[in-house]
Formats: structure tokens, sequence, C-alpha cells
């Protein structure tokens, strides 16, 4: 049986079209209403074009530190996500390793 999923997300501009305030819901979370979050960085694959597309956006609120720790994770849930879709393990290890390299950079290990 299939069914649609929908995952919403709302953002609150200021005068200069600078993020105020991110929210998301979807349908098939546990969780009730919008959820707030302070960056979001989406990615979408056009395989006709050969091309992704991107939505980066991040509240003015959120500070440096936020955003180092969401690029640190944000690598390790790319290297997890790239082993399921392409069961390539070795490119994934290479990617974690990036992520662990960026990490004690930045002393978040």
């Amino acid at each position: 049986m299939s069914r649609t999923a929908e995952i919403k997300v709302t953002v609150d501009l200021d005068g200069d079209k600078l993020p105020t305030r991110i929210e998301w819901q979807a349908t098939e979370s546990k969780d009730d209403g919008p959820i707030p979050c302070d960056s979001l960085m989406l990615s979408m694959w056009d395989s006709s074009r050969k091309s992704s597309v991107a939505i980066d956006l991040w509240t003015k609120d959120a500070t440096i530190d936020d955003m180092n720790l969401h690029f640190y994770q944000m690598f390790h849930k790319m290297a997890d996500t790239y082993l399921r879709a392409t069961s390539n393990s070795e490119m994934a290890n290479q990617i974690h390793e990036f992520g662990d390299g960026f990490g004690e950079s930045l002393g978040l290990r």
C-alpha cells in the first residue's frame, strides 16, 4: 500500500531577508506540531539534469560553535547515508575520516 508523506519547512525572514526562525514538521514525525531549528541543509538530486539543488539556511541566532558542530555531525551523517546508498564502505570510511579531522581541528573530538 503506498502513501504520501510530507515535510514542511517554514522560515520567518527579517527586513533584510535573513532567517529569524526556522521550523519544520513532517507527517511521519512522532512529534506534534512544528519543531524549531537554527540551521538547515537540504540537498536534492535531479537525475535528469545530473545536478544537485540545495537550500542552506541558518538563523541570525545560530552561533559559529553551533555551525561547527552541525557540519561535523553532517559529515558523519553523509558518510552513513552514502554507505547505505552505495555499499561502498571504503569511501564512507574516508568521509568519516575527513569528518574526524574536521572535528579534531575545531576541538570537537
